[in-house]
């Protein structure tokens, strides 16, 4: 199957799948490891990406020479073999990879390997780990159930991140030397190409050197240069000259006696020849008997071949090596191969030798009375002294200048400059609370008897004095007046004696205005009830004028019948007299 996020497909797949064998394990993990190596584009590789393969296996490993109990008798190609469904479609052409092929093919891809395999199978995995030098690669214990696969593969990550590693193309066949040197997150230069406990944002120089120690057939080189398991790296096209092509204009390119090589030579073709018993590359040398390379040997420390010449740190001169000067005058490089140094030296609070030394060649020469790898600890122990003559108050040891303090066979642990603080202890404080109350206040639960029997008498004082390692300090509130009173005790170990001090004036709160407050609440209660009587009118009157002017509205719409009863009849009846003149006689008068 192709790669996939489904894991119950995977899990199903890997169930059903057809495995055959016999007394060999079916285990093919150099396959694997060559297919996701070779597949980019079928993986899905990004150019640019931190390559990285977890290997899961409770088995070991078949290499180049297994496949032949299978037939198997063609060497492997070290090319991609998976068909579009993922499927290794030559298993049963070629034989397994070798370890070289696999080691060779982690180093072009830059990947990083981690090797997850049961407990039985770890030491050999260490061991196939040793055979793949230079590359990012670790092997962590998986549990049986694989509970841990993700903090194994968190841990082996954090392990590879954390870690540098240089390397390059270069082989010993080309006549080309590279060597390594860096001071990782110190201050000392060393001959390697590895730097650990790298963590983000850290800048880690090395210093390489490249040498040319023969000419081959081959005169141009490209050298690639890089950290392990990145896909970065520093490009340098390098030819190399063996000889000078001035064959055809030895006579132009010849001076006798020439001043470059100061007179002790003849300068052919930009390079000095030098006269009878000189040597050197302007001839500086009167060595008779010895040759340049010699010389050079001779400022390589050890002997060694790939030492830099001088450490890197200097010229060599006829044989002894000439240190450079640095900016800083204060600062010089020093020793016979001038591996020394004055200011590589360990430094504590951002001071060389913490100020008490001298650094020589990488090494803190102490003061008197300071010792340490940074002249960092006082050899005196006066600062370790309490105020009772003891060193740490008896109940821890002096280092480097500061207590460190015991605990007790009861699990009771003391702190402090000089051990006195015990946290957890019991104090006096309660046991001497009333004796304290009953003399200075002539409060508490205990009588002028009972007071007299106190095994102390009280110091009365403005203010408590400072407290020092064995002083004690203790507040109650007294229940009389609800003041705060403050004391404070010191007991002498030695003769068993306690020295009270109080300070004579309690701390009491300001006394509480209770009129201010009765007639506060009196007043407050008035009021509010006030104004929730105005509000019940208010709502009252609101309410009453809405329902007259609903009245009134019904009122003024309303349209009653006004016909009379049919069968009523008037109290009253008129009658008019025909022969009255009634109107008339008005007229007339």
């Amino acid at each position: 199957m192709t790669l996939t996020k489904d894991t119950r497909r995977f899990a199903k797949e890997v169930n059903e799948s057809a495995v055959s064998g016999n007394l060999d394990a079916p285990e093919g993990g150099f396959d694997a490891i060559m297919q996701a190596l070779t597949c980019t584009d079928k993986i899905g590789w990004r150019e640019k990406s931190r390559k990285m393969i977890v290997f899961s296996t409770d088995a070991g490993f078949h290499y180049a020479g297994d496949g032949r109990l299978g037939g198997l008798v063609v060497p492997n190609d070290g090319n991609c073999h998976l068909d579009n469904d993922g499927y290794y479609s030559v298993s049963t052409e070629f034989d397994y990879p070798s370890i070289s092929q696999v080691y060779q093919k982690i180093r072009e891809t830059q990947a990083n390997m981690i090797f997850a395999v049961t407990e039985e199978q770890v030491p050999l995995y260490q061991r196939l780990r040793g055979a793949l030098p230079e590359i990012s690669a670790s092997v962590g214990k998986l549990a049986n159930d694989s509970s841990n696969v993700v903090e194994l593969v968190q841990e082996q990550y954090d392990k590879i991140s954390q870690k540098i590693v240089m390397v390059d193309n270069v082989n010993s066949s080309q006549g080309i030397q590279i060597s390594y040197a860096t001071a990782c997150k110190g201050k000392v230069m060393n001959r390697t190409n590895v730097c650990d406990g790298i963590k983000v944002g850290d800048t880690i120089t090395f210093n390489l050197t490249l040498e040319v120690t023969q000419c081959t057939d081959q005169r141009e080189f490209l050298i690639k240069i890089g950290p392990s398991g990145l896909s970065e790296v520093l490009l340098i096209r390098l030819n190399v000259l063996c000889d000078c092509d001035c064959s055809s204009k030895q006579l132009d390119s010849l001076s006798r006696a020439a001043e470059y090589c100061n007179y002790n030579g003849d300068l052919v073709c930009g390079v000095c020849q030098c006269h009878h018993n000189r040597v050197g590359r302007r001839c500086e040398c009167e060595a008779p008997g010895m040759s340049t390379a010699a010389l050079d040997m001779m400022c390589r420390k050890n002997n060694d071949t790939r030492a830099p010449i001088c450490e890197g740190r200097g010229d060599c001169d006829c044989g002894r090596c000439v240190c450079y000067k640095r900016e800083n005058i204060n600062e010089v490089y020093s020793g016979q191969f001038c591996e020394c140094d004055n200011f590589n030296c360990p430094r504590h609070k951002k001071k060389l030798c913490a100020g008490h030394g001298e650094c020589v060649c990488q090494q803190c020469k102490c003061d008197p009375g300071w010792v340490g790898r940074a002249c960092e600890c006082p050899i005196s122990q006066d600062s370790c002294i309490a105020s009772n003559g003891k060193i740490c108050n008896g109940r821890g040891v002096c280092e480097c200048g500061v207590c460190k303090c015991f605990t007790d066979p009861e699990g009771i642990r003391y702190s402090g400059p000089t051990c006195e603080i015990c946290p957890t202890c019991p104090t006096k404080c309660i046991e001497y609370k009333p004796c304290v109350m009953c003399q200075q206040f002539k409060t508490g639960p205990y009588n002028e008897s009972m007071c007299a029997q106190c095994p102390f008498t009280v110091i009365p004082v403005d203010e408590l004095p400072e407290s020092n390692n064995t002083g004690v300090k203790c507040q109650f509130v007294d229940q009389a007046d609800d003041c705060t009173f403050y004391f404070m005790y010191e007991l002498d170990e030695d003769t068993n004696n306690v020295t009270v001090w109080v300070r004579k004036e309690k701390d009491c709160p300001p006394p509480v205005p209770v009129l201010a407050i009765v007639l506060g609440v009196i007043a407050g209660i008035v009021l509010i009830g006030l104004i929730l009587l105005l509000i019940w009118k208010l709502l009252t009157i609101i309410h009453d004028r809405r329902e007259y002017a609903k009245f009134e509205k019904e009122r003024l719409m309303a349209k009653w019948d006004t016909g009379e009863n049919p069968i009523f009849h008037p109290a009253t009846t008129t009658f008019k007299n025909p022969a009255y003149g009634g109107n008339k006689l008005s007229n007339d008068l």
